[in-house]
């Protein structure tokens, strides 16, 4: 099912409900989000860096930076207990479809390609709307070159941002 506004599609090649994915150029499938690899050892490197934070929280009765350093705990230790799933990427003359939602290309600002194999390999799709985020699809064994052929002839290429975020690094680098 593909959502777009609160309509659904049971198929991405035909046109019900008012979303018309267009036609497939491309098809991959990745991880939903990257999954970790973690050790005891960093769990328990994690869990005392954690108490300490916040049981510094309690001794300078920052309650509000507690709560947040608990909530962050819960949410990574609930994220750990679920696996990531394996989603589908379409590319089509429409947009693109990550999983089941289907992003068109009158929403895109601009795509970019970070590709610094082994480790980075990311196509970066950022949006016009304020309150967008930026979409992250990891392109895994996918041909960069085929991804931007694809992308360029219905969106901008940002050849600026050739490096991934500072959030993408750290969660990568500290198995976040």
């Amino acid at each position: 099912m593909l959502r777009k506004q609160g309509q659904l599609k049971s198929n991405f090649t035909e046109s019900h409900q008012g979303i018309d994915a267009g036609a497939e150029i491309l098809h991959w499938e990745t991880w939903e989000y990257p999954p970790m690899e973690r050790s005891r050892r960093w769990y328990v490197i994690a869990s005392i860096i954690a108490l300490a934070i916040l049981l510094y929280a309690l001794l300078t009765a920052n309650f509000v930076f507690a709560v947040i350093v608990l909530m962050f705990a819960v949410i990574q230790l609930l994220r750990d207990l679920r696996k990531p799933a394996r989603v589908d990427v379409h590319i089509t003359t429409a947009g693109i479809v990550f999983g089941n939602d289907f992003y068109p290309y009158e929403s895109f600002r601009d795509f970019s390609i970070v590709y610094y194999p082994p480790d980075v390999k990311i196509l970066y799709v950022a949006f016009t709307g304020i309150m967008n985020p930026t979409l992250t699809i990891p392109l895994e064994d996918v041909n960069p070159n085929d991804v931007r052929e694809s992308l360029v002839p219905y969106a901008f290429e940002n050849l600026n941002r050739n490096r991934e975020y500072l959030t993408d690094l750290v969660s990568r680098l500290y198995k976040l």
